[in-house]
């Protein structure tokens, strides 16, 4: 049950936001009492780290399986995005930024979670990239990967890109371009624009 209660909330969450649903509606959505979702979650700050985790595994995994298939360095990039905009529901209501704003302290949390995992595959994939002659030698990857984890939390700040001007999944294409622009070279803006035209 613990597990079906997670997994509905976490739909619930990303769909309508962390601050936006009661555990009252989780609990007629599943047709369950409160009572139910209380023997297994103390309250519902309880509820929003253990499916915030979940998320966080669930892409972890996801990521480490495109990673294991060792494509292209720019389609391994665009391949990443397309499975986490799948997950997060393309982040309809800014989820990320309920969470900062409602529950900051499991948002820092998280953010240093994604910093860590991210950081690896994105080292590993400016790397791969430069030995396979579509990034440029002369980068600096400590620089660019935090400048890429930047680039993509900050894209999340609601003041900065209102959801309604700025649809995320737009966005993300955008910001991710403009990434890989920066560092590529001639071979890599030829697989990009091949990718950009699909």
């Amino acid at each position: 049950m613990k597990e079906k209660i997670i997994e509905k909330a976490n739909n619930m969450f990303l769909n309508l936001g962390f601050k936006s649903v009661t555990m009252d509606d989780l609990a007629s959505e599943m047709g369950i009492s409160k009572k139910t979702i209380y023997t297994h979650f103390q309250n519902k700050t309880k509820l929003v780290e253990a499916t915030t985790e979940h998320i966080f595994c669930t892409i972890s995994d996801g990521i480490d399986t495109i990673l294991e298939e060792k494509k292209e360095p720019i389609e391994e990039l665009y391949a990443i995005k397309a499975f986490v905009m799948h997950h997060l529901k393309n982040e309809k209501t800014s989820p990320q930024y309920q969470l900062q704003k409602y529950y900051p302290k499991i948002h820092s949390a998280l953010k240093f979670k994604q910093f860590e995992v991210m950081q690896e595959c994105v080292i590993e994939n400016i790397r791969r990239g430069i030995d396979k002659g579509v990034f440029r030698k002369n980068i600096d990857v400590e620089i660019i990967s935090r400048l890429y984890f930047m680039g993509i939390t900050g894209i999340k700040d609601q003041e900065l890109f209102p959801v309604t001007m700025f649809p995320i999944s737009k966005l993300m294409g955008d910001y991710l371009e403009y990434h890989v622009r920066g560092i590529a070279t001639d071979k890599g803006l030829h697989i990009l624009n091949n990718l950009l035209k699909e």
